[in-house]
């Protein structure tokens, strides 16, 4: 198939719907200011609880509702996509950075190394997330930069794991071998030769943590523990709503809609990366077409 066609097949199934999501994303996060109709934080009791548009009671005023305190829930969900973007991109780095390095240094030199350091993983991966974050957190104290932190000091071992796999086959190729006889120190094999192997395997991840990361955020800031009111996040809205469940449902369903969101089109967007930098996946879907 001539280059062309094929550019012309892999845009042509490209998730369009998940690169719309993102692109929404990261346009209501830069441009907050400009989009949302009201200050996220500026309340008004006298229009508290006021339903959506298409309620009775509702008005154009306030497309999706106020809460109840009389915020704009649109404009506190853009604002919102700021703090989950910020939080999921920082983190996604941070932990990248980290399991991609130990990962590297763990699949190369093999022996004790490896196993010290998949024995890390194996710890780490014996105790759940969500406890190893609250032991954290409830250390360094809730907060923006904290959460980062955490976030991304919790999330290496995927990376480790996967980019431990990638090396162990890497170095068994020929051009390895001949970048040692040439001379080349271990440093400059580990960042020329190998680890280009392992950067469309890391983008694909990448981009699945992205989803993943975010509900991270909106579940430690549901606790209590992420983002401090009144900073607009998705999983204070989410706890702030839970009460007024039974007469106020868009309190809580919007946000928890847009998480939804958010997080399906980075697995679609993550789907199609894999199938398309995986050379036996992408000659099998462009097979099938």
């Amino acid at each position: 198939m001539p280059r062309s066609r094929k550019i012309w097949v892999n845009v042509k199934h490209a998730p369009s719907g998940g690169l719309i999501i993102l692109l929404l994303l990261i346009m209501a996060a830069l441009f907050a200011e400009l989009i949302a109709p009201y200050s996220p934080v500026d309340q008004d009791i006298t229009k508290a609880l006021r339903p959506p548009f298409f309620l009775e009671g509702g008005t154009w005023d306030h497309l999706l509702g106020t809460d109840e305190l009389g915020r704009d829930i649109l404009s506190r969900i853009i604002f919102g996509a700021r703090i989950s973007l910020v939080v999921g991109f920082i983190a996604v780095a941070i932990s990248g950075l980290i399991g991609t390095w130990l990962g590297l240094v763990s699949g190369y030199f093999g022996g004790k190394v490896d196993s010290v350091i998949m024995r890390l993983v194996d710890i780490q991966l014996s105790m759940p997330y969500i406890l190893i974050a609250l032991a954290l957190i409830g250390a360094l104290g809730p907060s923006l930069r904290n959460i980062i932190i955490v976030i991304g000091i919790t999330s290496w071992v995927d990376y480790a794991r996967v980019v431990r796999g990638e090396v162990l086959s890497i170095k068994e190729n020929e051009f390895v071998d001949l970048a040692k006889i040439a001379g080349c120190s271990t440093y400059r094999i580990l960042l020329k030769h190998i680890f280009p192997g392992v950067v469309n395997s890391l983008i694909v991840l990448g981009t699945l943590m992205l989803g993943r990361i975010i509900i991270f955020e909106a579940a430690l800031s549901f606790l209590g523990l992420g983002v401090q009111p009144p900073t607009p996040s998705w999983g204070i809205m989410l706890a702030d709503g839970r009460q007024y469940l039974t007469y106020a449902w868009w309190l809580a369903t919007f946000p928890g809609f847009a998480i939804m969101l958010v997080v399906l089109g980075t697995n679609l967007v993550g789907d199609w990366l894999r199938d398309m930098l995986d050379p036996k996946q992408r000659a099998a879907v462009i097979g099938k077409r």
